[in-house]
């Protein structure tokens, strides 16, 4: 949230403000940056999702287009889109939880993945580990669309690339935490 990016950082990039709301307007450089900090002033080790990792929890156990099923109709309760979203990200966990308890793994914000964008699965590492070789390491994978994205865009499989350096008011992320 932005709170939480404040309380670390010390500023707040965002465009749409709100302290529980997403941070946005932040680079994946930004978001390395802010776990690398994150950990200094915890003590412990955080890092962003795989892009494996992402999708397992997006899906939540559901083998359906959105965790919430194959109808667009069910996006309204579970996700911020073009549809519903007013133009604007919106404070995060308002929308109900998926299967696996988790908010907002579709819509608000495109959510930066640790993983190189390659075109293809071909050759990817198996058990879930990010993806940080050959490809192209200067573009990373986005996941879970966002307020401005058409539903085909929050399917669970749906994955764009990014400019490592590029922030937009629709690109946030979500960290992990080793344990």
């Amino acid at each position: 949230t932005q709170a939480e990016w404040r309380a670390v950082m010390g500023s707040n990039p965002s465009h749409f403000k709100g302290d529980r709301n997403p941070v946005e307007q932040v680079s994946w450089d930004d978001a390395q940056d802010f776990v690398r900090r994150l950990g200094t002033k915890t003590g412990k080790q955080y890092r962003l999702l795989t892009e494996a990792e992402w999708e397992y929890a997006a899906r939540a156990g559901t083998g359906t287009k959105w965790s919430c099923g194959n109808t667009e109709g069910c996006l309204g309760g579970v996700a911020w889109y073009a549809g519903n979203s007013g133009s604007k990200t919106h404070p995060v966990g308002e929308r109900r939880a998926n299967g696996f308890g988790l908010h907002d793994m579709h819509g608000n914000v495109w959510e930066l993945v640790e993983d190189c964008w390659h075109d293809s699965y071909r050759g990817a590492p198996s058990g879930g580990d990010a993806w940080t070789t050959g490809g192209n390491c200067r573009v990373r994978v986005l996941r879970g669309g966002s307020w401005v994205s058409d539903p085909g865009d929050l399917r669970s499989a749906v994955r764009v690339g990014i400019t490592t350096g590029n922030r937009y008011d629709y690109v946030g992320f979500r960290v992990a935490r080793t344990l």
